[in-house]
């Protein structure tokens, strides 16, 4: 039997906002998916964090591609996800967000993370979340600037099969 997607919750901007948060997440899925699709002020990077840990608890790795150039990078003991990139004013953006395990209070949480825009950017992630706690929460933000007015981001989770 195939997975199955049930969306949990919707939030599209009706005004610009420097951060977007899902919470009180159900424990009830396998995993869980965020689709982002949101225009961005300003150039900026584009952090998360689970249920509000602010500590240094977080590494990811990421490769990126910018029409033939390419590079890569990696960051230990970080007080945020790395979810990419943002290239500007009304810089339109796509990211899916798969978390495996969210539930989990045994493991450590890992979140892929792919973004593409129509500058030819492209990016994929893999962030680690050091923590055994089962994932509540979810706060998307830039560091600089807004998500404009209009960008929607759903959450859904993915039933075991």
């Amino acid at each position: 039997m195939a997975a199955t997607y049930e969306p949990i919750a919707t939030t599209t901007l009706g005004s610009a906002s420097n951060s977007v948060s899902f919470t009180s997440i159900s424990g009830s899925f396998t995993d869980i998916i965020i689709i982002c699709n949101y225009v961005h002020s300003v150039a900026s990077n584009i952090l998360g964090r689970f249920n509000s840990d602010t500590g240094s608890n977080y590494s990811w790795t990421f490769l990126e591609g910018l029409n033939s150039a390419a590079g890569s990078g990696r960051g230990s003991s970080q007080a945020y996800l790395n979810l990419g990139y943002s290239f500007g004013t009304n810089s339109h953006n796509s990211n899916i967000i798969q978390i495996q395990n969210y539930s989990n209070t045994t493991t450590y949480k890992t979140a892929i993370n792919r973004q593409n825009q129509p500058t030819g950017y492209i990016s994929a992630t893999v962030n680690l979340w050091r923590s055994t706690a089962a994932i509540t929460d979810i706060e998307l933000y830039p560091v600089n600037g807004n998500f404009n007015s209009g960008s929607t981001f759903t959450l859904y989770g993915i039933a075991s099969a």
